[in-house]
């Protein structure tokens, strides 16, 4: 009988080359079926966003914003003078902090840091990329909508918020679901569902922005940026929120 030749491996154990075949088969079948798995849950992904993006939450945005608009009676418009003197009338760039623990200038440049991001300015750009100058008209009619709903929600903030055992305020749509609507477990929904969004809508399309930049010019591998970018992510949000509003108004201005 005619023996095929083996491997002879560290402890004198004897691979064939069928068995390094079959593992090596059975390997890159394994990471197939990952891919087959990650591509299956792509098209889920992108089938959800297609009906929420393009029809769902395009009349819920709007429907909304309309509602608040009625309900105060314009506000926007209103108390358009009124808004400015609030944010402008007493700004100073080296002012004394007010009640709430800020300077003038920290809360606008923390409200700015809160508002503009990678969405704002990409998404800016490819509207006009794809709708041409006519999609601007369109960004404004949106924006009138939008901001009563950022207005709504912020009033409510502040009216539903509350100070925790360090002596700071704490608030947002998790208190004011539960105290206003009285539905703790809706809360804790939200909150649940945030967290797992905020991977995505939070952190991943920034990281992915800086470590790609940072890649095609310096040559820095993805995995190192992510790193230090989160332990300096980490660094500010643990000083609480006296430490955000330090590095807001150093950055936002650049």
């Amino acid at each position: 009988r005619t023996e095929r030749p083996g491997r002879l491996m560290g402890g004198g154990l004897v691979v064939s080359p069928e068995s390094l075949a079959q593992a090596g088969g059975s390997f890159f079948r394994r990471g197939a079926g990952r891919r087959h798995i990650m591509e299956a849950v792509l098209q889920v992904v992108q089938r959800i966003n297609f009906y929420l993006s393009d029809y769902i939450l395009v009349f819920l945005l709007i429907g909304t914003g309309l509602y608040f608009y009625v309900r105060t009676r314009f506000v926007q418009v209103r108390c358009f003078g009124e808004g400015m003197r609030a944010v402008f009338g007493e700004f100073n760039m080296r002012g004394g902090r007010q009640k709430g623990g800020l300077s003038s200038f920290q809360a606008l440049t923390t409200a700015i840091a809160a508002q503009v991001g990678t969405g704002n300015i990409v998404g800016a750009c490819g509207a006009i990329l794809l709708g041409g100058p006519g999609a601007i008209f369109w960004m404004w009619v949106m924006a009138l909508l939008g901001m009563m709903t950022s207005f709504s929600e912020n009033v409510l903030g502040v009216y539903y918020r509350r100070k925790n055992e360090k002596g700071e305020w704490v608030g947002g749509p998790m208190y004011y679901i539960e105290k206003g609507l009285g539905q703790k477990w809706l809360a804790v929904i939200f909150s649940v569902f945030c967290l797992f969004a905020s991977f995505g809508i939070g952190s991943v399309a920034q990281v992915n922005g800086i470590s790609t930049a940072l890649k095609g010019s310096f040559n820095i591998p993805g995995i190192v940026t992510g790193i230090v970018v989160c332990a300096l992510i980490a660094v500010i949000i643990y000083g609480g929120l006296k430490r955000i509003v330090t590095v807001t108004e150093k950055f936002v201005p650049f």
